[in-house]
C-alpha cells in the first residue's frame, strides 16, 4: 500500500491516452513534430479545417478547439508573431508532403554523360539505331558525347569521319543542341549534345 506522500509515475503513453482518445487525432511521432501538445505557445493565430480565420488564443484553446473537430492541431508558421496553427488531419497533410518530396527528388534528376560511338564506314541503318539510341538519352534529359573513333588508315580521311558527325547531328538537331563543339583527340573524333530547350 502506497503512502501519503509516496510520488506516482506514468509512462508517456499513460499520460497521453486521455488526451488522444479520439480516433482521427495523433501522438507526435517524433518530439520535434509540430502537432497537437507539441504546439506550446502563449498565443496562436488559428485557422479552421475549412481555411477560416478563428481568432488568436492560447495554445491550450487551440488544442481544444482542435479536439472538439476530431483533428490535429498543426503548426504552420512557427516563427510567424504571434505563430499560425491550423486545424487538419495532420496524417493526410504529411502524406501529401511526403508525395511532393518524392515527386521533387525525381524531377531534380541528376544530368548523366552517355556515350555514343560511331565509325567512319558506319553504315546508315546502324547509324540511324546509333541516333534512336542517342535520342532516348537526350530525352530522358541526359547529355550525349558522340565520338567517331579512327582506327588505321582511317586517320588519312578524317574528312569522312567529320561528314558522320554532321550528318549524325542533323538527325538530332530537333532534340540537341551542340553542348560542345567537335574536337579531336587523338584518333578520336568527340563533340558532346545537350537536350534542346523545349519550346
Amino acid at each position: 500500500m502506497r503512502g501519503r506522500n509516496a510520488t506516482l509515475f506514468y509512462s508517456e503513453e499513460e499520460f497521453l491516452i486521455p488526451y488522444f482518445n479520439n480516433s482521427n487525432r495523433r501522438a507526435p511521432e517524433r518530439r520535434n513534430d509540430p502537432i497537437n501538445e507539441n504546439v506550446r505557445y502563449p498565443e496562436v493565430r488559428v485557422i479552421g479545417p475549412e481555411g477560416e480565420q478563428l481568432g488568436i488564443m492560447s495554445s491550450r484553446q487551440a488544442n481544444s478547439l482542435a479536439m472538439s473537430y476530431n483533428l490535429d492541431l498543426y503548426c504552420v508558421a512557427p516563427t510567424a508573431n504571434p505563430p499560425v496553427c491550423r486545424i487538419c488531419n495532420y496524417g493526410k497533410v504529411r502524406f501529401e508532403k511526403q508525395k511532393q518530396d518524392k515527386l521533387r527528388r525525381k524531377n531534380q534528376k541528376t544530368q548523366e554523360l552517355k556515350q555514343i560511338q560511331l565509325t567512319p564506314q558506319i553504315g546508315q541503318h546502324d547509324l540511324e539505331t546509333k541516333a534512336h539510341k542517342a535520342r532516348e538519352c537526350l530525352e530522358e534529359g541526359d547529355r550525349v558525347q558522340v565520338c567517331v573513333v579512327f582506327r588505321g588508315r582511317q586517320m588519312s580521311h578524317q574528312e569522312i569521319g567529320e561528314d558522320v558527325m554532321k550528318h549524325f547531328n542533323e538527325t538530332l538537331q530537333d532534340v540537341a543542341i551542340v553542348d560542345k563543339a567537335p574536337y579531336w583527340e587523338g584518333k578520336w573524333y568527340n563533340e558532346i549534345l545537350a537536350p534542346a530547350k523545349k519550346k
